[in-house]
């Protein structure tokens, strides 16, 4: 033993503590904390600063006993993809927890493999009061989150679009009839824009590289691709031939585009950056120069140069947050008009010009 004796007890600040190093009163560090407006502005910078140099944290317990909320929000987190697919979601809940830490709360994540799983994790963590409203995402015809939480008095909001159950529900731009919030991105305006590109290039022949019918999302994306289309002349006989459905995925988008490269197409809008990267790898295989744009402007589509639509997703946080946070002050969260947001077209080297057209 050195005969220097036990380390000193470090102990947490408190309130108390605060008070007495600043001067003032519990009532008045509270007030800095919960409702800063009530001190004047040398006595809210004083307390403030001191809370800083003593690196007090409030206790997240003894909120709770204040303000009858845990602090939490709950958001599903999804099985792992690709690497590449899950991409958006990945940066969705990053953006989700920067924005909720910022606002004081916390994201807990939960996982359920469908919907029904969903509604039992929804019913454990409500009883056991431990979070205050839920993200959602993922959105379905015949979802039926919705109506549970709205039954059951509990916030949220969607990160997606309400999907109508009668027909495909091509062409449908949802409203807030559902009377729950939301927001989403105009995936058709995307494909649009990116086809809209591909045009502007000088190609005629472009295929579309999508999900099977049926994917909500993915028939919204094929929408934007064939309505330009068709208002370009090309006929509905060739957009047909030029339509590629399967998985996605990287080594399926590869297949599709050798398939559709033998048939004349010499460009190509996916419905995902997986399929995008699959099809441009086949076009450098095969020495062409097709021009590939893919969806979601991921990472590795920006270091492999593709061209992608890329998605507002901080806005989309921007969005369901606040949505979310005006139910807890006890305001619907509902907008007047569905929050669809636009993406934005982002042009790499894949965009090249059409065979023989100047660049």
């Amino acid at each position: 033993m050195n005969g220097e004796g036990p380390s000193p007890v470090v102990s947490r600040p408190t309130v108390s503590s605060v008070a007495l190093l600043a001067g003032v009163s519990r009532q008045t560090v509270s007030n800095a904390l919960n409702n800063p407006e009530r001190l004047q502005p040398d006595t809210l910078k004083k307390v403030l600063a001191t809370i800083a140099e003593t690196g007090y944290v409030r206790s997240a317990a003894a909120r709770q006993m204040r303000t009858a909320r845990s602090g939490v929000l709950a958001y599903r987190l999804d099985p792992v993809r690709d690497g590449i697919g899950g991409a958006v979601l990945d940066t969705f809940l990053h953006a989700l927890s920067v924005e909720a830490e910022r606002r004081d709360y916390r994201v807990m994540l939960y996982t359920a493999d469908s919907d029904e799983a969903e509604l039992s994790q929804f019913s454990r963590l409500i009883q056991a009061q431990a979070v205050d409203a839920f993200i959602l995402i993922e959105t379905h015809r015949g979802d039926v989150r919705y109506q549970w939480l709205t039954e059951h008095g509990v916030p949220f909001s969607v990160f997606g679009r309400p999907w109508s159950d009668e027909g495909s529900g091509h062409g449908q731009v949802p409203t807030q009839d559902e009377g729950h919030a939301w927001v989403d991105v105009d995936g058709a305006a995307g494909t649009a824009e990116a086809t809209s590109h591909l045009l502007g290039l000088g190609h005629r022949e472009i295929a579309f590289l999508g999900w099977p019918k049926g994917s909500e999302t993915g028939d919204e994306r094929r929408r934007g691709w064939a309505e330009t289309l068709g208002q370009a002349g090309i006929g509905s006989d060739r957009l047909e031939s030029l339509d590629s459905e399967q998985p996605d995925g990287i080594l399926a988008g590869a297949d599709a585009a050798i398939r559709l490269l033998a048939t004349g197409a010499t460009a190509f809008v996916c419905a995902s950056d997986s399929l995008g990267i699959g099809a441009l790898s086949a076009v450098q295989a095969g020495g062409g120069q097709a021009a590939v744009v893919g969806f979601d402007d991921t990472p590795t589509a920006a270091a492999l140069g593709l061209s992608s639509i890329r998605q507002p997703i901080e806005k989309a946080v921007s969005c369901a947050l606040g949505s979310v946070f005006a139910q807890l002050d006890g305001a619907s969260g509902v907008t007047e008009g569905p929050n669809l947001l636009l993406p934005q077209l982002i042009v790499r080297t894949s965009s090249r010009p059409v065979s023989g057209s100047p660049a």
